[in-house]
């Protein structure tokens, strides 16, 4: 099924890992790329569950626009174990204008296709995406 507006496609891998992520926490992240010549959203890769933030920021380009899903744990003021899954559309200054629209025009689409978003962030560089941001935005 394509996006009218931007003509991309979600692969079923797509909508499987995020399942495995959410359901058996198969996976710490997911990192998805836009595949041009296939007009169609792809995995690209997918964090272990042993896999830091750190690992999670360092997979995506610095000059690429991506999206990605992060699974993450935190504890509560009232010392309660919690676990949000935060959407990140990763569109860097450094990235085309192009892949920019690109990614821009598909993401809602896509974000449907993964059911159980419970946290959004746009970054354009590392510091909105930042731990201290997710936390602030997951109570």
């Amino acid at each position: 099924m394509a996006n009218a507006a931007s003509g991309m496609a979600v692969h079923d891998d797509c909508k499987l890992k995020f399942l495995e992520l959410k359901a058996k926490r198969t996976y710490r992240f997911i990192v998805f790329k836009i595949e041009e010549k296939q007009k169609q959203v792809v995995v690209e890769k997918l964090g272990e569950p042993t896999d830091s933030y750190d690992d999670f920021a360092a997979s995506l380009p610095a000059n690429e626009c991506r999206y990605a899903v992060y699974d993450f744990d935190y504890v509560t003021d009232e010392n309660c174990q919690k676990s949000r899954i935060v959407f990140i559309a990763w569109s860097p200054d450094e990235s085309k204008v192009r892949s920019k629209m690109i990614y821009a025009s598909s993401k809602d689409r896509f974000k449907r296709e993964l059911d159980g978003i419970q946290v959004e962030l746009q970054a354009t560089d590392p510091t909105e995406m930042g731990l201290d941001v997710i936390r602030s935005r997951s109570n």
